[in-house]
This record gives C-alpha cells, sequence and structure tokens, in this order.
C-alpha cells in the first residue's frame, strides 16, 4: 500500500489526480505535435478533439500553453492538463534540438496538473536539454509540480533507439534529475521491456509507437506494452488522427484500465500516488 504521506502533500494531490483511475496505469495523449508539424485537427477544432478525449476517459492531454486559449476549462474536470514547456520544428536545422518556451509558473497560472519536458539523449544539444530539465525539476519541486520527463535516444551517435541499455539510461537520466515518470521508446521486446520497467525507479509509459493501419493493431500494441511492465502509453498521431479518436481512446483505456477482456498483471502505482 503506497503512504501519500512520503510526498508533499501539493504533489502528491496533483498526482493521484493525474492518475484518475485505480489501475496505476495512465492513458496520455500528447497534443503538442502542432509545434512541431503544424495542424494537427484535421478539419476538428482542437476543443472538439479534447472534449472527445475527455469523454473517452483519457487520463490526461499534454498541450502547449498557446492552445489552451481554444479549449473549454470544462473540459479537465476528469481529465488532467499536462502543459509541455519543450519546442522545435521540423523545419529546423536541427529538429533534435529541443528549447523551453513555457516555465513551471505559467503552467501553474494555467491550471497544469503537471508539466513535461523533452530531452533528446545522443543529440548534438543534449548538454542544454538536460540542464533545461533540471531546472524544469527543480521549480516543480519548489512548486510540487509533477514531471513527465519525454526521453529519446535520437541523434547522431544513435544507431538503434531502441537498444534497451541505451533506454535504461534515458529512463534512468530522468529519474535522476527528478522526473516523476517517464515516457519513452518501447524496445521491442516483451521480456526486454519487462526487465527494464522492474528495474526503474519510476513508471514508464511507452511512446505510442508509429502510425498504424487499423485501430486493432493499435490495441494489440497497448496490450503488448502492457505486458512488458509499462505503466501505460502516451500516444498522439495513433488517436488523434484515428477516423473516431473518441472511440479509439475509450477503447484503449478500458484495455489500460483493465475493463475489457486483456487483463494484464497489476503494475504498482508509484509511491505516494494512490492508497
Amino acid at each position: 500500500m503506497a503512504n501519500e504521506l512520503n510526498v508533499p502533500f501539493g504533489r502528491g494531490l496533483r498526482l493521484r489526480r493525474l492518475y484518475g483511475g485505480d489501475s496505476g496505469r495512465l492513458l496520455i495523449v500528447p497534443l503538442d505535435h502542432s509545434v512541431t508539424d503544424g495542424p494537427l485537427t484535421a478539419g476538428r477544432t482542437l476543443d472538439d478533439l479534447v472534449g472527445r478525449l475527455a469523454a473517452s476517459r483519457v487520463d490526461a492531454v499534454v498541450l502547449h500553453k498557446g492552445s489552451l486559449r481554444a479549449v473549454r476549462p470544462g473540459l479537465f474536470r476528469d481529465t488532467s492538463l499536462i502543459v509541455h514547456l519543450s519546442a522545435s520544428t521540423v523545419h529546423a536545422a536541427d529538429p533534435n534540438a529541443k528549447y523551453l518556451v513555457a516555465t513551471v509558473e505559467e503552467a501553474l497560472r494555467l491550471g497544469a496538473d503537471a508539466v513535461s519536458v523533452h530531452v533528446n539523449l545522443g543529440s548534438l544539444e543534449e548538454r542544454r536539454q538536460i540542464a533545461d530539465m533540471a531546472a524544469v525539476a527543480e521549480a516543480c519541486d519548489r512548486w510540487n509540480l509533477p514531471l513527465l520527463a519525454m526521453m529519446y535516444p535520437r541523434g547522431p551517435k544513435i544507431d538503434n533507439p531502441r537498444d534497451p541499455e541505451l533506454v535504461a539510461h534515458a529512463v534512468t537520466l530522468a529519474a535522476d534529475l527528478g522526473a516523476d515518470l517517464v515516457k519513452t521508446v518501447y524496445v521491442g521486446d516483451e521480456s526486454e521491456m519487462r526487465d527494464l520497467t522492474r528495474a526503474a525507479p519510476l513508471p514508464v509509459v511507452a511512446v505510442g509507437g508509429p502510425r498504424a493501419g487499423d485501430d486493432r493493431q493499435v490495441v494489440a500494441y497497448v496490450e503488448e506494452v502492457l505486458r512488458g511492465g509499462a505503466a501505460g502509453v502516451a500516444m498522439g498521431r495513433n488517436i488523434f488522427q484515428a477516423p473516431d479518436p473518441g472511440a479509439l481512446a475509450a477503447r484503449l483505456a478500458a484495455v489500460i484500465h483493465a475493463e475489457g477482456s486483456f487483463v494484464p498483471a497489476p503494475i504498482p502505482a508509484p509511491e505516494g500516488v494512490l492508497s
């Protein structure tokens, strides 16, 4: 049984809100791609998309600060808001060179339940990204705001971004710098992923994977990463580019929170989150 007295009250309260269900698992939908790639809603308004996701029991969505002007606050009654602090565009000389475009204090003023920071391990600008994340982690400690670290082995020295040793290094780096949970790549093998998640000092959320051909492939991928011990998925394109994002999100939420036919082994909730 987790002891909620092990974390500061404010941080524990926000973590409990982030883990909206009692499964100890998460379905996060990143919607920060618009800064990197351009418009993402395919004819829908952002408000409509977030509304569909919130109605489908998505635990959290990730948005940039300016996007919140186009979304009704009432949609976050049962869905957490993660404000993304990093950015770069596909048009940059080095798209892997992420930099900060918002602060923890801004995110708090906007009502965020958590913030996220992107680090590309092995990129040419790794030094700055790690320093940025360390600074954000310190501010999160000051304000008791949970931190999601988005950690990717990605750069000129990275031959295999799914290398379990590289991914484990990325996870450890996130923990060492003070993150509460980490989003990183699935290593492609259940057994190797299970070894990684068992040794990880914080919950590991798997990325959503490449664009799948149909919803069945997406569900199969989520089932696989859960069997590998992941604490959930952070899936963007496979959900918001689906013909019916709300229906797919609801289906994945049932799988992740073990309401469907697939019932993976229980994943312990982060210490201090759930009683």
